[in-house]
């Protein structure tokens, strides 16, 4: 079925052909003529980049009363980025229809530039919860006439927080409105929403239930924690053309990784919750106009990011939250491109790998990392490709080439080309000339963990007062001990990580010194905490209830 068969209307039809529209997507097909012939409720499931919001935004539009100045759509998405995006696709979608009024809100910017042009009239409002409830409070904004509520990514806002705005929202709304529900997952919560607010809705599925998009290719290396950097380097070596999106756990590792990469000579840059608004529109801004090559993101930082023509989304660390592994990967493979979502994983990570695999319904290829020949390899011949493809400006060159002549005249055609591909490829000779194997061994790496730890009496044991739901991992541990310290790798022995607090061991010799200078660090905005405390005998349980007790005693 092509868009002129499904019903909407000449101005819109004439819109999204001026965009380039062709081929209505998967999920276009079904939703767009069910919505426009029986606009009741619906749930619409699709991975990331499928094309939902034309999915909705067409039918919502060719609904739309111009001659009433009352609000009668309402979309409700998770954050500012994809609300300034759905909004100007809106726009794109409605330009020939006259005197139709799309008002976007969201935080980060002036609240009364929004009112003045909520008050002017906004036949659609486009918002994030936390503005849009601002809104609702302070009687800016009327809900009492909407036809239809959109929830996009209905699974982002409620990983974020948003259940609640979502709730008091939906009250300011008329009983018998329509509510479409887009989403890439149909977690519990979301599926909760739909039984509240919803009335015998119809679902369309593309592909299956939270189910990875069909053209991502899933990829897995397996490396030891501390070889994780040099990894991503050889990974993105060896994609000359990379055009990725990077995803860390925390900011604070984000803006290292970034930090490492823009030393190393890279095109990146860091997104997280620590940037100005400002500061976060011109990194997005460059990105999307292609000036800058690798973004590294925290989740809360990119979520609602819609940049076509991802080629790789590189998973430095696999998400705390498996489920939002399919919203990290969604980002490449746009509207039926293809793309890899490459995971670099550690040798205690297999079920978390699992429990993701069975979310997508695919399987990780793992892989070896490339060879540091064929890097080279690869780097020169892109270097190659980009000399012989370059186009001469003869005239702006002209009034050079005597003197560019005269100094290297002497060489003959060999020699000079060779001396050219020695200016940009000796750096990628250097750093490669010694290079080891990276890769790891789940099954030996963990072996020699357990012998390590059994034999290892050299080392004394230390209570960490932060864990996972602090945003702490072992990597980021190991780099403070490390940096705060001054100690090698080589001197901390076991990590544990548990949910509230955390362990590890460390040279007997270093005690005192880690005591000392291990107190009120700071942690992504909390201050951590070191003591020594007792190895315990006696098996697993007895640990564990020690922990538990420990805990109980910090806690009040």
């Amino acid at each position: 079925m092509e868009f002129k068969e499904m019903g909407l209307s000449t101005e819109i039809l004439n819109a999204i052909a001026d965009i380039g529209f062709v081929e209505p997507t998967p999920i276009q097909q079904q939703a767009i003529p069910h919505l426009l012939t029986d606009p009741s409720d619906l749930i619409g499931l699709a991975s990331t980049g499928t094309g939902k919001t034309a999915s909705f935004g067409l039918p919502l539009l060719n609904y739309v009363d111009t001659t009433l100045k009352a609000t009668q759509g309402l979309i409700i998405c998770p954050t500012r980025e994809l609300c300034i995006q759905i909004s100007n696709d809106l726009d794109n979608y409605s330009k020939n229809i006259k005197g139709l009024n799309v008002v976007s809100v969201y935080g980060g910017t002036d609240i009364n530039k929004q009112i003045r042009q909520i008050a002017k009239g906004a036949h659609v409002i486009v918002a994030t919860p936390g503005r849009l409830v601002d809104l609702i409070n302070r009687k800016k904004v009327k809900l009492n006439e909407v036809d239809t509520v959109i929830l996009d990514e209905a699974d982002e806002m409620l990983n974020m927080g948003f259940k609640e705005d979502i709730d008091a929202i939906l009250k300011q709304t008329p009983d018998d409105k329509c509510v479409w529900l887009f989403s890439a997952t149909m977690p519990r919560e979301v599926a909760e929403i739909a039984k509240n607010y919803m009335v015998e809705p119809f679902e369309i599925t593309v592909g299956g239930r939270n189910e990875s998009n069909k053209n991502i290719h899933h990829h897995a290396y397996t490396v030891k924690e501390r070889d994780r950097y040099a990894a991503l380097k050889r990974l993105i070596d060896f994609n000359p053309d990379i055009y990725g999106l990077i995803f860390c756990r925390t900011r604070r590792q984000t803006a290292e990784v970034a930090d490492k990469l823009m030393s190393d000579g890279y095109s990146a840059e860091p997104l997280h919750g620590d940037l100005s608004q400002a500061q976060r529109d011109r990194v997005m801004n460059k990105f999307r106009d292609k000036h800058l090559q690798i973004l590294v993101a925290t989740d809360v930082a990119a979520r609602g990011i819609d940049v076509d023509d991802i080629t790789h989304v590189i998973h430095y660390n696999l998400p705390e939250d498996v489920e939002n592994y399919t919203h990290r990967s969604g980002r490449t493979a746009r509207a039926g491109k293809e793309g890899i979502s490459i995971a670099l994983i550690n040798t205690k990570e297999g079920r978390k790998v699992n429990s993701i695999e069975k979310i997508i319904k695919t399987k990780f290829e793992q892989k070896k990392l490339p060879d540091p020949k064929k890097i080279i390899a690869r780097q020169l011949f892109h270097m190659i490709d980009e000399v012989s493809e370059a186009k001469v400006d003869d005239e702006a060159i002209y009034e050079y080439m005597p003197e560019v002549m005269k100094k290297l005249g002497e060489f003959d055609k060999e020699e000079l080309v060779k001396k050219f591909v020695s200016v940009e490829f000796n750096k990628f000779l250097n750093y490669y000339a010694n290079s080891r194997d990276l890769d790891a061994s789940q099954s030996s790496s963990r072996e020699s963990g357990r012998k390590g730890r059994i034999n290892d009496s050299n080392k004394d044991r230390f209570f960490v007062n932060l864990g996972k739901r602090d945003g702490l991992n072992q990597g980021a541990l190991l780099r403070l001990i490390c940096d705060t310290t001054g100690l090698k790798n080589g001197a901390i022995g076991k990590i544990d990580i548990l949910d509230n607090f955390s362990f590890f061991d460390a040279d007997k010799t270093e005690t005192a010194m880690l005591v000392k200078k291990m107190q009120n660090i700071d942690f992504e905005g909390k201050k951590m905490n070191v003591e020594q405390t007792k190895k315990e005998s006696g098996g697993a349980r007895k640990g564990r209830k020690k922990q538990t007790s420990r805990e109980r005693r910090r806690r009040r």
